[in-house]
């Protein structure tokens, strides 16, 4: 699965390098955006649909790490939510082995649409890697105007970095307080907005000078 997601990036950012001056910023950003936003509800659809039931053949293989006798009132119970489920883990196990087992122990539980579930993440790095990865970086490079480019580029990488920091540390909070469903659609609303504001706000630079798109700029 890494490797496909590291090919699938690869791949994509080659596809948005050959068709950024054809067919222009603010398309290839619509189209990778509107991707996302389907990507991030189907990811959330999916993982409310999940159940989990955990079954003395799928705890076996567990059975040397894992005191599965601890874990006996809650086999063949279908819990639907993540939450719900890893709680009952967290009241059975404790805390130590509740976290040092979870992962695992979802594993052996979930039922779901594991294919769709991989199609929707490939298909979030495609439709990022072909717009906001490269694309946004372009853009920045042309929207500011000369006298304060440089400064402008860097302030806003700062900002991107910030960002990206942030949801690297909340992502595993969220998943455990919020759920999984609730943490998709919730990206999946910050998708929906950019690609509004995008559709607003964003005007094409292909084919236009840096001294044209200030005039433009300015005037706007």
């Amino acid at each position: 699965q890494a490797i496909l997601v590291g090919i699938t990036n690869v791949v994509f950012t080659l596809v948005a390098i050959a068709l950024i001056d054809k067919i222009g910023r603010k398309l290839l950003l619509v189209i990778g955006v509107s991707g996302i936003v389907v990507c991030m509800f189907t990811l959330a659809y999916q993982f409310n649909a999940a159940t989990y039931t955990l079954t003395a053949q799928s705890l076996a293989p567990l059975a040397s790490s894992i005191d599965i006798t601890s874990l006996q009132t809650i086999i063949g119970t279908t819990f639907t939510s993540d939450l719900t489920f890893k709680a009952a883990l967290l009241e059975l196990l404790g805390s130590t082995q509740a976290a040092s087992y979870e992962s695992s122990l979802v594993a052996a539980a979930i039922q779901m649409n594991g294919a769709v579930i991989l199609l929707s993440i490939l298909g979030f790095v495609a439709c990022f890697a072909v717009s906001l990865g490269p694309v946004m970086w372009v853009l920045f490079s042309e929207l500011f105007p000369n006298r304060i480019r440089g400064i402008a580029i860097s302030f806003v990488g700062l900002i991107n970095s910030g960002v990206s920091f942030l949801v690297q540390l909340l992502f595993p909070w969220e998943l455990a307080n919020l759920g999984a469903a609730f943490t998709f659609a919730f990206y999946g609303g910050f998708a929906l907005i950019g690609l509004a504001i995008i559709l607003k706000f964003l005007p094409e630079t292909k084919g236009k000078s840096l001294e044209e798109l200030e005039t433009i700029l300015i005037k706007d």
